[in-house]
């Protein structure tokens, strides 16, 4: 079954930013049952920018989160120590978002993940940036799984992310991130869990929703485990569902959507 993230916890977003500097919580406690009750296996929290003290601030969001649903947490940060204060609250299972190829970044987050039994997600870009290529993003995805056996975490507990772009601007990037996410399968046994933020190939595009949808088909067929999305997107979630069905990893019933939503939305709130 793909891993869905909810991408919409996030602070550059007008409503969340403006909830986390002021501390209301209505607005992320909105979001945080909406993708719940939508099929959510993560939510991932990002404080965005506008907070003063972004580890407190990630402090409350999470606590925020945890009020309404123990839905698994996601913490989104370029700073460790923001990272650290969600993982304190959201506690093994949780993932991070994100890690780099680089060194530095490694050694901050590596050891963090394995104290607290957290997945990583691994970007294929280092401090030269993003390749261009699959075979280079696969070296980096390779230095990734070579830091994860180094620091004790599991293959499948580290989530290579392709890094996708926007069509508009770099259409040629897109091909190379199935590339890779194939190839990933080949790394380890066994192999490292893939991941594709899947927004960010649709920015400031006419139709949004059927770039993505479409797109997230073409990496279903090739191997994605899981995705950072909007789960309040009802055609996306379709489009999943009958990809599941093509791709002979659920069995055929005229009702397929609906058992696929069923059981997305099986999730108790405390």
């Amino acid at each position: 079954m793909l891993i869905l993230i909810g991408e919409r916890i996030n602070g550059t977003y007008k409503d969340i930013g403006r909830a986390v500097k002021n501390r209301n919580p209505e607005p992320v406690r909105d979001w945080a049952l909406r993708q719940a009750g939508q099929g959510a296996d993560y939510l991932d929290l990002n404080v965005g920018t506008l907070s003063s003290d972004p580890v407190e601030a990630m402090k409350w969001l999470a606590l925020t989160v945890r009020e309404v649903t123990d839905c698994p947490l996601c913490f989104d940060s370029p700073d460790p120590d923001v990272i650290r204060a969600g993982l304190e609250i959201g506690g093994e299972g949780s993932i991070i978002n994100s890690c780099s190829a680089e060194r530095g970044r490694i050694e901050s987050l590596f050891p963090v993940a394995h104290k607290f039994g957290a997945r990583v997600i691994g970007l294929t870009m280092n401090e030269r940036g993003i390749p261009r290529d699959a075979d280079s993003r696969m070296a980096l995805a390779m230095e990734l799984v070579a830091a994860a056996d180094e620091f004790g975490l599991p293959a499948d507990d580290l989530l290579i992310d392709p890094l996708l772009l926007p069509v508009g601007v770099a259409q040629e990037h897109a091909s190379e991130a199935l590339k890779t996410i194939s190839a990933v399968k080949m790394l380890s046994n066994p192999p490292p869990r893939t991941v594709v933020g899947l927004s960010n190939i649709s920015q400031r595009t006419f139709d949004r929703s059927l770039i993505n949808r479409t797109f997230l088909v073409m990496a279903m067929a090739v191997g994605l485990d899981a995705a950072i999305l909007d789960v309040s997107d009802d055609s996306l979630l379709d489009a999943i569902a009958t990809a599941r069905i093509l791709l002979n990893q659920e069995i055929y019933a005229d009702s397929y959507i609906k058992l696929f939503r069923s059981r997305k939305q099986d999730r108790q709130s405390p």
